[in-house]
């Protein structure tokens, strides 16, 4: 049986607590692949911002989307704090191209392995439609070699290569571990050193 696409109701309770994903620090492979990453950055799905922060504390122009309000200001509160200058929006990252704006680079911690099949069309046609000819997508996903049913659905690499087909050339795909809070729920149990990940460097085609 398929993982329940989760929905804003899901990700408010999660956020009344301390969310698992929420660790205060960029995901390591995306610290690792932060040479290629430059320009105008669309984080996607942005949480409480601190991919984006470390991106724009690295000079670049980055703009954080997630569909919720909380997390959106506890991503202008940290910026504020940290005095750092970033864009944070509350928008819905199937509507990408309603931002009016296109992008050197796109970074995902998370997001897509949230979304329905269709949906997941939908997310990667804004995607195109807002990252510039040549312009890359990092993203970091669940996978299917995540043993159980806790946490979001899994994705395959198989999945990954048909979702980025025409348009898009996959440069990459790394299998990684996803680090979580330390003060998850005992009922969450994942693979020792964080639930099993794929971290994929994807990129829109001229």
């Amino acid at each position: 049986m398929s993982t329940p696409v989760p929905t804003k109701d899901t990700f408010r309770e999660m956020y009344a607590q301390a969310a698992p994903w929420d660790i205060g620090r960029p995901q390591q492979p995306f610290v690792q692949a932060a040479g290629e990453i430059q320009g105008l950055v669309l984080d996607a799905g942005c949480g409480t911002g601190d991919t984006a922060l470390f991106f724009a504390e690295r000079g670049c122009t980055v703009t954080g989307v997630d569909f919720l309000e909380e997390p959106i200001q506890r991503a202008k509160q940290k910026a504020a704090q940290r005095k750092i200058q970033a864009t944070f929006l509350v928008h819905d990252a199937l509507k990408l191209s309603a931002l009016g704006q296109q992008f050197d680079n796109a970074i995902d911690s998370g997001l897509f392995h949230v979304f329905s099949d269709d949906d997941r069309k939908r997310y990667v046609a804004e995607l195109a439609a807002v990252l510039k000819p040549g312009g890359k997508y990092f993203v970091m996903c669940f996978s299917d070699k995540e043993p159980g049913t806790e946490g979001p659905r899994r994705v395959s690499k198989a999945e990954i290569g048909a979702a980025f087909t025409h348009g898009w050339k996959i440069e990459s795909i790394e299998a990684v571990h996803f680090e979580i809070s330390a003060t998850l729920p005992r009922h969450m149990q994942f693979s020792p050193g964080g639930p099993q990940a794929w971290f994929a460097k994807i990129r829109r085609e001229k």
